[in-house]
């Protein structure tokens, strides 16, 4: 059976052209370039991506020197002197994957040109045994301080060799795919095979495992690509034997053995990987308890460590996770890579479980805590991505340690492939934006159109373009639209709002069951048919658990997918000294020349003051909100996302009360960060990059 398997995943994935990868799950994937976008909000996106970003980190690869990294490794020398980080080939790989994405969908012989000028430079520094490393290699006598004296005795801790064969694998099979070129893929097969030679449980290998994590999912999907089960086999000695070598540390994930593992700590971009590299492992190996690991992990977060804009990771420190309910708001990391984790994660266990509740926690994300690490334009990029700020934060076209630039460069072109999904006779439609679709339904062509204002509007208009057959149509209801924050009791809405929906097929109302979060239409469906969605998309405050005391006495505010900021720009008073009514009432004020279109918020509320005597006063106010996503983009200054609503939420002594300002009452200190400098991952103190 398992041979059967390997097979069709084979089958699956080395047509050219298709980036449909089958991981081996219960439910399959609908490759991106199957979908066509023709959403306006999302359309800007990706045009931004393929226009701007990517262009953007090929020049800066260049300018910083990652291009001649190769150079010099392909002709060492003990006078060069190695700079940067370790992980700084990571950044070409990565930049190559998103622009292979780009290829699939938008062909450009131009970049494919460049994309080929590049590999040639890469292949060149590569050694004859396929190990690839430039950090070391072009200056072998003296390489980077982090790298150690000979091959992978610091891969636990900072040399980032295994890393790096993991952003090579994923850029190299995106590549394959893209071109049917195996020019980088045979580099990238090159080094795995080092690799799996060199490391194991054999008697004249070394036992160790990745100190940053990414290449159990790579190996997984050079498996897929290849059929060669030793890739898959490395995966998961790499996932079983952590906790078993040297390194037994919680920020690494290595404190106990994976499959014993049951809540989210140490470094949250790692941890994300890890877990989804879990979910791989488990889908084709059907290790059960991987998956039971997983859930009880997913649970941990959903419930005690995820912020209401989807971000993950509270702490500066370590780039980590925080102990329960630790969520503090100026000081919140949230880095945007582990936003991208936290969507891969969600997505793994999706094609697991067949649950909504997974895409609940991927569309928060997606709208909220990833996007907004990077600009409108597509131009420059957060690292962090706090809930208040009391200025200096703005986004950067490029950092020191530039992985959430390159990040964003390979997600973002890869957005359409989460839209859709198929098992046997039943389409699952979870993400709600307009484009056309070509899907594979029990060996059939099925066309699927879809058309909508969303995340501004509830109304969603789904056709069948092509297709006559019999299959269930899967519709997710938002929890959102099921007056659930999130799938837990983390969050929960603080208003009497009872938001409602309604499916109409071909003009007639159906009243189908909710089943895991998709209401399930089936029938025997034609050309020309429509189905009519509306979800009523109402303004709704939301209140945290009372055990996170950083939110205490306040609220955030969420309209559909989207959740809201009060920024400088838009408002008279200081957002710190806001108050809300206790019953706020919002008006909807849409705004297309603003930010690239977006809705507002406004609503009454109340500012905050010391007169001369030092006596409180307030005074009336209009607060204006507008999407967190879209704050930092006209200056540095105030912004806010939780807002008192009740007074036990102001400061208690008149210190943190100064020249009208009040203070963000976090018990971590308000982090201001110099964000001309490179981000935290590159400070040794923290053990590893990102």
């Amino acid at each position: 059976m398992k041979n059967v398997l390997t097979i069709a995943l084979l089958i699956s994935t080395n047509m050219v052209g298709n980036a449909q990868l089958n991981h081996g799950y219960p439910i399959d994937p609908v490759s991106f370039t199957s979908v066509t976008v023709t959403d306006s909000f999302w359309g800007q996106r990706l045009k931004a991506s393929r226009e701007v970003t990517i262009p953007l980190a090929f020049s800066k690869c260049e300018e910083t020197g990652r291009y001649e990294n190769f150079v010099k490794a392909a002709h060492p020398s003990d006078t060069y002197k190695v700079e940067g980080l370790s992980f700084d080939d990571t950044d070409v790989y990565k930049t190559i994957e998103g622009a292979s994405y780009s290829l699939q969908t938008y062909p450009d012989k131009k970049l494919q040109k460049y994309i080929d000028s590049v590999l040639v430079i890469v292949a060149a520094a590569q050694e004859p045994d396929g190990y690839l490393y430039t950090a070391r290699t072009m200056n072998p006598k003296h390489p980077h301080n982090w790298a150690g004296k000979e091959r992978w005795v610091a891969v636990e801790n900072l040399s980032h060799e295994f890393y790096n064969l993991g952003h090579m694998i994923e850029g190299a099979v995106a590549h394959y795919q893209a071109t049917g070129k195996r020019n980088f893929l045979d580099i990238a097969i090159k080094y795995a095979d080092c690799v799996c030679r060199e490391i194991g449980d054999g008697a004249q290998q070394k036992k160790l495992v990745p100190g940053h994590q990414i290449a159990e999912m790579a190996l997984v999907k050079l498996y897929l690509v290849t059929g060669d089960k030793k890739y898959l086999d490395q995966a998961k000695f790499f996932l079983d034997a952590r906790g078993y070598t040297s390194r037994k540390d919680a920020y690494s994930q290595a404190h106990k053995p994976v499959v014993e593992q049951d809540e989210a700590v140490g470094h949250a971009v790692r941890a994300a990987y890890m877990y989804s590299g879990m979910a791989d492992v488990a889908a084709i190996t059907g290790d059960s308890s991987y998956i039971k690991a997983i859930d009880k992990i997913w649970d941990n977060i959903v419930s005690k460590k995820i912020y209401v804009t989807g971000g993950i990771g509270a702490r500066h420190a370590g780039e980590a996770f925080g102990n329960n309910y630790e969520l503090p708001n100026s000081s919140a990391y949230c880095e945007t890579c582990a936003a991208i984790g936290n969507v891969y994660m969600n997505y793994r266990l999706f094609l697991l479980h067949g649950d909504a509740k997974y895409f609940d926690v991927l569309e928060r994300t997606l709208y909220n805590g990833l996007i907004s690490g990077v600009s409108l334009d597509g131009g420059s990029f957060f690292y962090p991505n706090p809930l208040a700020s009391n200025g200096k934060y703005s986004r950067k076209p490029w950092f020191g340690c530039a992985c959430c630039p390159s990040n964003v460069s390979r997600f973002i072109p890869s957005l359409p492939g989460y839209v859709y999904a198929v098992k046997d006779n039943q389409v699952y439609v979870n993400l709600y934006l307009s484009n056309k679709a070509e899907l594979i339904v029990n060996k059939k062509k099925v066309v699927l159109e879809q058309e909508t204002g969303y995340p501004w509007n509830g109304d969603i208009r789904v056709k069948v373009a092509q297709g006559n057959q019999e299959f269930a149509l899967k519709l997710r209801i938002p929890g959102w639209v099921r007056n659930e924050v999130l799938p837990s009791g983390l969050y929960s809405y603080a208003d009497n709002q009872k938001p409602t929906y309604r499916i109409i097929v071909n003009g007639q109302e159906t009243a189908n069951t909710l089943n895991n979060g998709y209401l399930s239409i089936e029938r025997k469906w034609k050309k020309g048919d429509v189905v009519k969605i509306h979800f009523d998309m109402l303004p709704r405050i939301v209140k945290a658990n009372e055990k996170v005391v950083d939110d205490k006495g306040r609220v955030s505010v969420e309209r559909g997918p989207i959740v809201y900021c009060a920024e400088w720009p838009d408002n008279k008073c200081n957002v710190h000294t806001v108050l809300l009514n206790q019953h706020p009432q919002f008006k909807v004020v849409e705004k297309p020349e603003l930010l690239y279109g977006i809705s507002q918020l406004k609503t009454d509320a109340q500012a905050l003051s010391y007169d001369k005597n030092g006596k409180l006063i307030t005074k009336d106010t209009e607060l204006t909100l507008i999407p967190y996503y879209a704050w930092a983009h006209r200056g540095e200054g105030d912004m806010k996302v939780w807002l008192p609503i009740d007074v036990s939420a102001l400061p208690h002594s008149r210190r943190k009360f100064r020249n009208g300002k009040i203070t963000d009452s976090s018990r971590t200190k308000d982090y201001k960060p110099d964000m001309n400098i490179t981000p935290f991952c590159q400070v040794p103190l923290l053990m590893h990059g990102t």
